[in-house]
C-alpha cells in the first residue's frame, strides 16, 4: 500500500471550512439554547469508552465500532452515540439524582463504514436523554423539544413520523407465534424500508390468506390520527392494542402543546430494533430523504449498567442540516480593518480593544510610517462598505 500524500485524510472524516464551522456552531448554540430553555442540562461524556461496557451497551452493530486496545491491551472504542455513555453516568456519577433527569450533549460520535458508501465516519449529534419517566407525558415532551430544536436549527420544513416497537411486536407475536426467525427477517426488511422484500418474505412464509392480509396491512399504518383504529383493526393483541393506546396519549400531549400538525403515525418505522422497546419517531426535512432527527423510548438500556429506570430522547442530526438543509441564511459578520503605522500602534491596537469589547471582529494590520499631509492622528475611513472582506476600514497615520 502506498505512503497517503501530506494532504490526503482517511475515508469518511472532513475539513469544515471556516464557512462551515460558524453555521455548525450556531446550529449548535441555538439548538442547545432551545433545550436549555426546557430544563436540559448539558453533559459531556469522554470520545473513547471500554467496549465491554458503553460498546457492547451500543445501539451500533459490533462492525461498525471503531476499536482500538490501550496498553493493557484491553478493547475501547470511539464513542458510537451518546446515549450509551450516558446512560453510564446515570448508573454511576448521577445514581443519586432525584428522578426524572434532563440531560442534553452535541458531540462527535464515530462509525466505521464502507469507504464506497459515501457516509460520514465521524459527524455531529445534539441531543436530549430523559431518565426516569415511562408515561406518555415524556414521550410527548421529547417529541415536541425535537420539534422546536429542528425550528432553532434553521429547518423551517419537516414532518416527524412517529411509531411504537410494540404495535409491530404484538402483531408478528399473532401471526406468527413461536417463529422468532421469520419475525426477525421481517423486521430487518422493515428496517431497511425494502417494502417489495418484505412482501417477498411473507408470500415465502406459506400462510393463510387472511394472515397474510394482517402483515401486509402495516404497510398502510401512515398518516394521520385516524391511523390508530385502521391499526386496531389489523391486530387485537394485547401488545399491539396497549402501543395504540400509548400513542394516543402521546398524540393528545402533542395537540396540547399544538404541535400535532408536525407529526404523523408510521407503524413500518422500527428504528433501530435491537435498541428501542417503546415509542420511536423520525424527523425528515423538506430538502432530504434521510432523517434529521431520531429517537425513542429505551427503558432496558440502563439495566446493563445496573440500574433499571426508563428513558427516552432523541439526537439531531446536525451534519444532514448544514450539508442539506437550506434554513435562514446566515449573515457573515465581516470584520473591521485597523492600520496603523508604527508610530501610531498604541491608538490602533487601543481602537481596536474598544470596538473588541463592543462585540465587533476586528483585524490589525501595521503599514509603513510616512508622513501624514492630514489632521495629525486623525482616522482615514477609506472605501470601507467597498473593500472585499470588511465591514469597515479604518487607518490611522
Amino acid at each position: 500500500m502506498s505512503k497517503p500524500k501530506g494532504f490526503e485524510k482517511p475515508a469518511g472524516v472532513r475539513d469544515y471550512l471556516p464557512h462551515a464551522v460558524t453555521k455548525l456552531r450556531r446550529i449548535e448554540r441555538e439548538v442547545l439554547a432551545c433545550m436549555d430553555r426546557w430544563g436540559y442540562r448539558q453533559i459531556m461524556t469522554p470520545t473513547m469508552e471500554y467496549y465491554d461496557t458503553v460498546g457492547v451497551a451500543s445501539s451500533t452493530s459490533d462492525q461498525k465500532l471503531f476499536k482500538l486496545l490501550n496498553k493493557r491491551g484491553t478493547t475501547m472504542v470511539l464513542r458510537s452515540d451518546l446515549t450509551a455513555p450516558i446512560a453510564r453516568v446515570m448508573s454511576s456519577l448521577l445514581k443519586d439524582e432525584p428522578l426524572p433527569v434532563r440531560l442534553s450533549y452535541h458531540a462527535n460520535v464515530f462509525r466505521a463504514i464502507e469507504e464506497e458508501a459515501g457516509r460520514e465516519a465521524e459527524f455531529f449529534q445534539t441531543g436530549v436523554e430523559l431518565v426516569g419517566d415511562d408515561s406518555p407525558e415524556a414521550d410527548a415532551e421529547v417529541i415536541a423539544l425535537a420539534i422546536e430544536s429542528l425550528k432553532a436549527a434553521g429547518v423551517e420544513r419537516f414532518k416527524i413520523a412517529m411509531g411504537h416497537m410494540g404495535y409491530l411486536n404484538g402483531l408478528l407475536q399473532q401471526v406468527l407465534p413461536e417463529r422468532a426467525e421469520d419475525q426477525e427477517s421481517l423486521k430487518q426488511d422493515l428496517l431497511n424500508r425494502d417494502y417489495v422484500g418484505y412482501r417477498n418474505t411473507i408470500a415465502s412464509l406459506e400462510l393463510a390468506p387472511g394472515q397474510q392480509e394482517q402483515l401486509e396491512g402495516i404497510l398502510r399504518l401512515r398518516g394521520g390520527r385516524e391511523i390508530a383504529g385502521q391499526a386496531l383493526e389489523i391486530s387485537s393483541n394485547d401488545l399491539a392494542r396497549a402501543s395504540i393506546e400509548h400513542l394516543c396519549k402521546v398524540w393528545e400531549v402533542l395537540e396540547a402543546y399544538d404541535v400535532s400538525r408536525h407529526v404523523l403515525f408510521d407503524l413500518t418505522m422500527l428504528g433501530d430494533f435491537s435498541y428501542y422497546t417503546g415509542m420511536t419517531f423520525e424527523g425528515y426535512a423538506a430538502e432530504l430523504g434521510s432523517p434529521v432527527a431520531s429517537g425513542g423510548r429505551y427503558d432496558k438500556l440502563l439495566q446493563q449498567f445496573g440500574r433499571a429506570v426508563p428513558a427516552t430522547g432523541f439526537a439531531i442530526k446536525t451534519n444532514r442540516i448544514l450539508d442539506g438543509v437550506q434554513g435562514s441564511e446566515i449573515v457573515e459578520d465581516l470584520p473591521v480593518l485597523i492600520r496603523y503605522t508604527a508610530s501610531y500602534r498604541k491608538k490602533g491596537l487601543a481602537k481596536a480593544a474598544d470596538l473588541r469589547a463592543q462585540g465587533h471582529t476586528v483585524i490589525t494590520s501595521i503599514i509603513s510610517d510616512h508622513a501624514n499631509g492630514g489632521d495629525e492622528g486623525a482616522p482615514v475611513i477609506s472605501g470601507s462598505l467597498l473593500h472585499r472582506g470588511y465591514r469597515e476600514i479604518i487607518t490611522l497615520q
